[in-house]
């Protein structure tokens, strides 16, 4: 176990897992210089081959993220002003990054911090955990929120919250389909790390074409991706059939045995 401290950035390593933690009391809104620790450290776990899982958590029990640090920007930070390398938060804008990111909500979610994680592939919350997108009473637009929202959930419930910023809780957003599980406050990091050690024992060279596929779908044709599968124009989809794991996968079926996958 290797834990790391950057500032409001803390990180601790279990083998091929790597956890990130937000700390900025009291409410864990991003400012711009920690967007930009988050998007050198989540840039560092893309590049790192030894990794193969991030989990996004925060430090305390009332605020996973109140998004945007609006204290910060009346101090000075522009609302356009230098993210870091992956956008707010480090990760809705970060290139290539072909690794699963599970996000662990824990408290009040709302505005940038619910778009951070929507940038993640998969969300688990606490009960208490509660969420909005608030920018409409700011007089603001939730970017990210406006282009991810209706693509995840129906277009009707979308707009409602875009257009009301109204809060909802944990039971309609595992309604809606934006969990994949509500935990007690207790056991969301640890339920965080048993999914986390499950896809860390999976294949990563297919997580990665799963990852790189979805994207390119998002616009494009459905046969024009599937052409580019087919024809191995996407380069995880080519490393993936050109790879050791690939026969592993073969083989270790046709023996009836678990694989081991080695990502090459």
């Amino acid at each position: 176990m290797t834990d790391k401290s950057n500032g409001p950035i803390h990180t601790r390593r279990e083998g091929t897992i790597l956890e990130v933690t937000l700390d900025r009391p009291k409410a864990n809104a991003i400012d711009l210089a920690t967007s930009r620790i988050m998007g050198e450290v989540f840039r560092d776990f893309r590049d790192d081959d030894t990794l193969r899982v991030a989990i996004l958590r925060a430090e305390g029990e009332k605020f996973f993220s109140a998004g945007w640090d609006l204290k910060a920007a009346a101090d000075g930070d522009a609302v356009d002003g230098d993210y870091g390398v992956g956008g707010f938060g480090g990760l809705q804008e970060l290139p290539h990054l072909n690794k699963p990111v599970i996000c662990a909500v824990n408290g009040i979610c709302c505005g940038g911090g619910l778009e951070v994680a929507l940038s993640c592939d998969l969300i688990l919350a606490s009960d208490n955990a509660s969420f909005a997108l608030p920018e409409i009473r700011s007089g603001t637009v939730a970017d990210a929120a406006s282009i991810k929202l209706p693509k995840r959930i129906p277009y009707h419930v979308a707009m409602d919250l875009l257009l009301t910023g109204r809060w909802f809780d944990t039971t309609e957003a595992l309604q809606w389909g934006l969990l994949r599980e509500v935990t007690t406050l207790a056991e969301l990091q640890s339920k965080a790390w048993d999914l986390a050690r499950a896809l860390a024992s999976g294949p990563p060279l297919v997580y990665a074409a799963i990852k790189e596929v979805v994207r390119e779908a998002e616009a494009m044709r459905f046969q024009d991706t599937l052409n580019r599968i087919t024809k191995r124009q996407l380069a995880t989809v080519d490393r993936l059939y050109g790879s050791d794991d690939q026969k592993e996968g073969a083989r270790a079926f046709a023996e009836k045995r678990d694989p081991i996958w080695k990502g090459r």
